[in-house]
């Protein structure tokens, strides 16, 4: 496909608005959540922490199956694009069922391990919750999948469009189960359910209809391929070690703002929503490199992928420094909408200082130019980084500086700092090299 800037265009904006909606859909929750009390907010935070570590499976999954898939594209091997598209399916599938057995009957143990003795109120929220989203999963995982094959062909308005049909259920839902019908916490897990297996159901029958490369058809005429199931695993394992290694590593740095007492808690949380939010665009332009490296790739035309990729780069570091920019110019008024108490306040303050700076000029090339060495292939490495650099810098650093250099809670922001420098570093440098070149996703 010729990767024009109109056709780039088209590709991006649906990404970063399907992003938006999926920060929407997680404030909706906490939000709507809030009205029943404390211990229900408690209770599904709790939980959604727990998932996010299960569902990087399913995510790692559609992360290899879109980059086979669109080197299949690039090759023009529509035959092997849609047998691909279908191992995708089949063993996203299976991990998920594997997951919610496992969830069903240790939920309680695990959220034990997790979090210690916590509030019977609390549990007994956390419990139900967790029972009906572990229900989800299997939904998740061919929603996950679908939307990625989309994306792979070039087509992210379909998932786009999916993305405001589900926030549209999931808060729908959440309105008429939680203030109509007064079901807590089970009402925003039946919500969740049922929005995720809509999302499933709707993009499983237009992948069926379709007629493009990505087509599902004869997806329940079950036919197992193992080489492309080894060429999807290939790409996904490591993308799913390097994505919980980071979310173990974050709730390990988390805890550190718990020892500083309320108002750094509070600050933390604060800067956090503001930081994921402002990274939104960048998250959506590293998606697509997944789409235009891997279809490059398949086509063996690598300078396309150079060209490509720095074009999408120049647009990420673009968009971020705006971003950036804009965020401290509105620095006060934007903190000063959380009512936080003066010392939270001020010290959400010097958070954002330091996240405004690490945004605008190492985000980019840490988060986003790793997508294009997976889509090349070369995902061994990027994990290898990440894991790496995870636990040097912004783990151990944190520690170090927040406690032996005491430096209080903005030392594990200079500790994220450190750990996206390193991986510039990394990154741009195999970028340069070349060394992506010689890795090899599908098979001849």
């Amino acid at each position: 496909m010729n990767w024009n800037n109109k056709a780039l265009f088209r590709l991006l904006w649906p990404l970063v608005v399907e992003q938006l909606l999926g920060v929407t859909m997680g404030l909706a929750d906490t939000v709507m959540v809030s009205s029943v009390g404390e211990h229900a907010v408690s209770g599904v935070s709790l939980v959604d922490m727990i998932n996010q570590v299960l569902i990087m499976a399913f995510a790692a999954l559609a992360t290899g199956g879109a980059v086979v898939v669109s080197q299949f594209i690039g090759r023009k091997d529509n035959a092997n694009a849609g047998l691909a598209s279908r191992q995708l399916i089949y063993s996203s599938t299976a991990v998920a069922v594997v997951l919610m057995v496992f969830t069903l009957f240790l939920r309680f143990p695990i959220l034990r391990l997790v979090y210690g003795s916590i509030d019977q109120d609390v549990m007994n929220g956390a419990m139900i919750y967790f029972l009906v989203t572990a229900l989800s999963y299997p939904f998740l995982a061919i929603y996950n999948s679908s939307a990625a094959l989309f994306r792979a062909a070039g087509n992210s308005k379909v998932t786009m469009h999916i993305a405001l049909l589900v926030n549209i259920l999931n808060i729908g839902g959440n309105a008429v189960l939680i203030f109509v019908f007064h079901l807590g916490t089970l009402g925003v897990g039946l919500s969740t359910l049922v929005s995720r297996i809509a999302a499933a159901v709707v993009l499983t029958v237009m992948l069926t209809n379709t007629r493009s490369a990505v087509s599902l058809k004869g997806l329940f005429k079950i036919k197992l391929s193992p080489r492309l199931i080894r060429s999807i695993l290939n790409v996904g394992i490591p993308s799913g070690l390097e994505s919980s290694m980071f979310q173990v590593g974050r709730l390990l740095v988390t805890r550190i703002f718990t020892t500083f007492g309320t108002a750094a808690i509070a600050a933390n949380a604060i800067t956090s929503v503001i930081n994921s939010a402002s990274f939104m665009p960048g998250s959506a332009y590293g998606i697509a490199l997944l789409t235009v490296v891997g279809q490059c790739i398949g086509a063996k035309n690598t300078e396309a992928a150079r060209y490509y990729t720095a074009k999408i780069m120049k647009i990420t570091y673009s968009t971020l420094i705006i971003f950036s920019i804009l965020i401290f110019t509105f620095m006060e008024p934007l903190v000063g909408a959380f009512h936080l108490s003066p010392a939270a306040h001020d010290m959400a303050k010097s958070f954002l200082n330091v996240h405004c700076f690490t945004m605008a000029f190492l985000w980019a090339s840490s988060f986003a130019l790793p997508n294009a060495l997976r889509a090349a292939g070369d995902v061994r490495y990027v994990m290898i980084t990440a894991i790496a650099s995870m636990w040097t810098c912004r783990v151990s650093i944190a520690y170090i500086l927040s406690y032996g250099l005491k430096l209080g809670p903005i030392g594990v922001w200079y500790a994220m700092g450190a750990d996206f420098a390193v991986r510039n570093v990394c990154y741009i440098s195999r970028w340069l090299s070349g060394r992506w070149k010689e890795h090899r996703v599908i098979e001849e």
